[in-house]
């Protein structure tokens, strides 16, 4: 009996850790760190991208320029529609959560406020809201909704654009110096010492 007793306790326990590791690998292969923005009326959540060929391409469309969209209610669980050009595909069955964005059918997006299961390619997923909460800010149940998607606003330098300044010194808080004294100096864009 306590054998028993002991195997069920295991086979729970080994049942339990393998729906985590599921879990925790589904998260893992929806996570590159990369996010985009999804604004309506006036309002932005941020996306967690997914990894693949889909979101590359897309991320790659919004660096040239913000895409906007009208979707539509579907079945009171998403929003979605057209993209208006196409991405790669990576199909698969996919158990749609609320705050799931999703390719559908290579040119479509979906964004989920309640729950579907279909074949989709995975876009990536809003964190943070309730499923009331996204059904609000989705506006879902309504029509014509206008969606704008966007990458976060960059802080990196695009383009460096220098005019050869001679010899000139400066100091490091940026002052010319015409007769530099004992100290650190730029020259050319260098520290020099003095």
């Amino acid at each position: 009996m306590r054998a028993n007793c002991l195997l069920l306790i295991m086979a729970l326990c080994f049942a339990c850790c393998s729906s985590d590791n599921e879990t925790q690998a589904e998260t893992l292969q929806t996570t590159s760190g990369m996010t985009m923005n999804i604004t309506i009326d006036g309002a932005t959540q941020s996306v967690t991208l997914a990894d693949n060929a889909a979101t590359q391409a897309l991320a790659a469309k919004l660096r040239e320029a913000p895409v906007t969209v009208t979707l539509n209610t579907n079945g009171d669980f998403e929003i979605w529609g057209g993209l208006g050009f196409s991405l790669p595909t990576s199909n698969e069955s996919i158990s749609g959560q609320p705050g799931d964005v999703v390719l559908y059918a290579g040119s479509n997006i979906c964004i989920f406020y309640g729950y579907n299961s279909y074949s989709y390619t995975r876009l990536g997923r809003i964190n943070g809201l309730s499923a009331d909460e996204l059904k609000a800010f989705l506006k879902g149940g309504q029509s014509n909704i206008r969606v704008t998607l966007s990458l976060p606003d960059a802080t990196a330098i695009r383009h460096v654009n220098s005019k050869k300044q001679g010899d000139a010194l400066y100091t490091l808080d940026g002052r010319r110096v015409n007769s530099p004294k004992r100290g650190i100096y730029i020259v050319n864009g260098k520290k020099t010492i003095f």
